[in-house]
């Protein structure tokens, strides 16, 4: 039997997967019209023939408005993906490879590259740097603060003229720190490195403008912003260098083959247009949920919030809540809770089936006996006050 999804149940777990969105929905709707209704636009974006320039046309439309609510300069510099998993690898291994191949030529086979990363970044580039280190790169992990943060002074510890790529994520999907991305991206170009940053979270929730930020790539998901899952985006600033990781007939200028998801990219660039359009009003009223729901949580007994984050704060993401529940696993809270009608998580998606406390958490010197109780609570457009306050009080019951 399939598993049903009460009615009033509560969905507070956006920072893994948001709803789909309207914008998308509308968008993506004549791609999927059945029979021939479908030739209209839903055919290879790579063909001659008229259905295929269809395709081609309204891809390239997408690009066009996807590039200008990025901020990059030219529609070439966004490579569509299948999502930011793909989009994080590429960029780390396409940008490291290519760029340390460069420095070989002129320095010689001899010459050890050197990447830096995070102890806290998703495991979509900390798997890439791990196999970096196996080619024989030099693999430094930047340590944050106790609060999640990347200073400055950490990365230029890290950095030297060995240094081909920094990657740092802009926002953190657990804790929901906000990294100071320019001032670190021009800390890494001071000494001839090139930045990547993974704005998958950050995107639709606070400024994202990659030209104001100086990064040379940047990466992206649909489905976090309440668009499709299975689509992404890669910005790729002109003439950096890059390796495609995806070979095959071409597409993307080459630099990733495939045939595209032209249904999946056209609901990637609206939900991304609806989500920048709304972006102050709504990132204004979910901070202001953000710190409602702090308060709630400090006052129940055994609860306590992960990191300090003052009312109105942006330095951290206005939609996560991230807690420490003493005496109990994470696991069982979010199964008790979906019990009670709403859906949390204890951290990262993509690690939801590990029995190890999170690395992020350990990363920012928090023991793991505390870390085992984590949970964390994120939400968005379709959230009302009133769902956060019945969840306070369904936490409380549930753990006393």
């Amino acid at each position: 039997m399939p598993i049903t999804v009460p009615e009033n149940y509560v969905y507070l777990d956006w920072a893994a997967t948001a709803p789909l969105g309207e914008e998308a929905a509308s968008a993506m709707a004549p791609y999927l019209a059945p029979g021939f209704a479908n030739v209209a636009l839903g055919m290879n974006a790579n063909s001659l023939h008229a259905p295929g320039r269809a395709a081609f046309e309204a891809m390239e439309l997408a690009r066009r408005q996807l590039a200008r609510d990025l901020g990059a300069s030219r529609p070439n510099e966004v490579l569509f993906t299948s999502g930011a998993t793909e989009s994080d690898n590429a960029a780390v291994l396409g940008i490291a490879h290519a760029a340390a191949d460069a420095r070989r030529k002129r320095e010689g086979k001899d010459f050890v590259p050197r990447v830096i990363t995070t102890a806290i970044e998703h495991e979509a580039v900390l798997e890439p740097a791990r196999r970096l280190a196996h080619e024989g790169f030099d693999v430094v992990y930047a340590k944050p603060d106790k609060r999640g943060f990347i200073t400055p002074e950490s990365l230029e510890a890290a950095l030297d003229e060995r240094c081909v790529l920094v990657s740092v994520q802009m926002a953190n999907s657990e804790v929901g720190t906000v990294q100071p991305i320019a001032e670190l991206a021009r800390i890494a170009h001071s000494q001839g490195a090139l930045f990547h940053t993974d704005a998958t979270q950050a995107l639709g929730k606070v400024p994202v403008n990659v030209a104001d930020l100086g990064v040379d790539a940047a990466s992206f998901s649909a489905h976090k912003i309440c668009g499709p899952k299975g689509v992404g985006a890669l910005y790729l600033k002109a003439r950096t260098p890059f390796t495609a990781q995806m070979l095959g007939g071409g597409q993307e200028d080459g630099r990733r083959s495939t045939t595209q998801n032209v249904c999946g990219i056209a609901g990637f660039a609206a939900a991304a247009h609806a989500a920048l359009e709304a972006l102050e009003s709504e990132s204004a009223r979910q901070r202001a949920m953000r710190d409602s729901l702090r308060e709630r949580m400090q006052a129940i007994a055994g609860v306590r919030c992960t990191v300090d984050v003052p009312a109105g704060s942006q330095d951290f993401l206005p939609n996560i809540v991230h807690v420490l529940v003493s005496g109990y696993e994470s696991e069982t809270l979010v199964l008790r809770l979906d019990m009670m009608g709403f859906g949390v998580s204890g951290g990262s998606a993509c690690s939801s089936h590990s029995l190890e406390p999170s690395h992020v958490l350990r990363a920012m010197g928090i023991s793991a006996d505390e870390a085992y109780g984590a949970l964390r609570i994120s939400f968005g457009r379709y959230t009302a006050e009133d769902d956060l306050v019945r969840f306070a009080e369904a936490l409380a019951d549930c753990i006393h």
